[in-house]
């Protein structure tokens, strides 16, 4: 189905979200497997804990010069290039026992991370119906919630009954299996012509892109303090061993966030992008004071998956509505910004959990959103949001 229709293309979009969901899944995974992985490869919690910095700056390093570079490259097979690279870092991951080995697969998965997020919001709007572009972009995010509320606690009690390997080795074979439903249901594209093509620097300067990766990478940035080490977090909290657990009333509230957004995204991006922030900030301080009070706790992590749900198809639809024919340029930089602050959130993080302790990290996270909210608030994120 083209974008010359009336109705969305409903089995493109499902399959650009299991993009979505291995993507996530590959990169958090991790987040509640720490003392599982530190144990067999006889690392720290806070150096496993890098495995998610090394994947962001693979993502980093990766998504503006390839994105460059592939622009006339026709969309399918450099969207089926990146699903194989994911299938490529998990098996590596899951079979290696060399912790610098590990590192190097996680890289490889970054490096596809960076590349298919940069496809994946302009791919979304190009098989929908323009009038239907928000809801397009809600369903192609949707993998994102999923794996956090499905994935990610399924994954995390797997790789505890049975291996961390496993579970990497699982998700391996998911993205094989996902690389040949794309060539089934996701149509082809061509690529950009050369006189379609602004420079980067120019697609930096178009009005409202840079306050969206501003308020980007604030936000970003605090997710990461926090979910990158929930497993040491919530030992200090004492729910020791409830990771999967609180990690799935996170997801469960995130997916909500996603359907919330996905029905209102196309007249009210602005107000939901600043009810994010502000549900962010309250779950951050209630972390913060929660102590071991299970229902404060577990209240906590959905709110937090509610603000969070929604918040990639936010951010990307105001920086694809800013940059317009240049969206996947733009989409680029916001996969550098997002992974700038996935590896600088798992970076600080790390130092602050091992010198000073888990405690510091909703604070830490409170901190830089309050950045984000100002960013917001100051106007300079008006014209994109609105």
């Amino acid at each position: 189905m083209t974008a010359g229709t009336d109705r969305l293309p409903v089995a493109g979009l499902c399959a650009l979200a299991l993009a979505g969901f291995v993507t996530i899944l590959t990169e958090a995974l991790p987040a509640g497997l720490l003392p599982q992985i530190g144990a067999t490869l006889g690392v720290s919690e806070g150096s496993a804990g890098q495995w998610i910095t090394v994947y962001a700056l693979g993502s980093l390093a990766a998504a503006i010069p390839l994105t460059a570079a592939t622009r006339s490259w026709r969309r399918r097979p450099l969207l089926l290039f990146a699903i194989i690279g994911f299938a490529i870092a998990n098996l590596v991951t899951a079979v290696t026992t060399s912790f610098i080995i590990a590192l190097v697969g996680r890289f490889i998965g970054g490096v596809s991370a960076g590349l298919l997020w940069a496809l994946l919001a302009g791919y979304a709007t190009r098989i929908a119906p323009p009038a239907l572009s928000g809801r397009a972009m809600a369903i192609a995010m949707s993998g994102t919630p999923l794996a956090l509320s499905v994935g990610i606690p399924a994954g995390t009690f797997l790789g505890m009954l049975m291996g961390w390997q496993l579970a990497f080795g699982l998700l391996s074979a998911v993205a094989l299996m996902l690389a040949i439903w794309i060539l089934a249901v996701v149509p082809d594209f061509d690529g950009e012509t050369r006189a379609d093509r602004p420079s980067l620097a120019q697609v930096f300067k178009i009005p409202g892109v840079r306050p969206v990766l501003m308020v980007t990478f604030s936000f970003v940035l605090a997710h990461n303090i926090l979910y990158t080490y929930v497993a040491p977090l919530l030992d200090q909290l004492r729910l020791v061993g409830q990771a999967d657990r609180v990690l799935l009333a996170f997801g469960g509230a995130a997916v909500a966030g996603i359907l919330v957004t996905g029905v209102l995204i196309d007249r009210w991006l602005r107000p939901l992008t600043i009810a994010s922030i502000a549900l962010f900030l309250l779950s951050s301080v209630t972390l913060a004071w929660a102590g071991g009070m299970p229902i404060l706790i577990y209240g906590s992590a959905m709110v937090w998956g509610l603000a969070f749900g929604g918040a990639a198809t936010l951010f990307q639809t105001a920086s694809a509505r800013a940059a317009g024919p240049s969206a996947d340029v733009a989409q680029a930089m916001i996969v550098t910004v997002w992974n700038a602050a996935i590896a600088g959130g798992a970076l600080a993080g790390g130092v602050l959990l091992d010198r000073v302790g888990a405690g510091i990290l909703p604070w830490a996270g409170f901190t830089v959103l309050i950045v984000a909210a100002w960013a917001e608030m100051s106007g300079r994120a008006k014209r994109p949001l609105s």
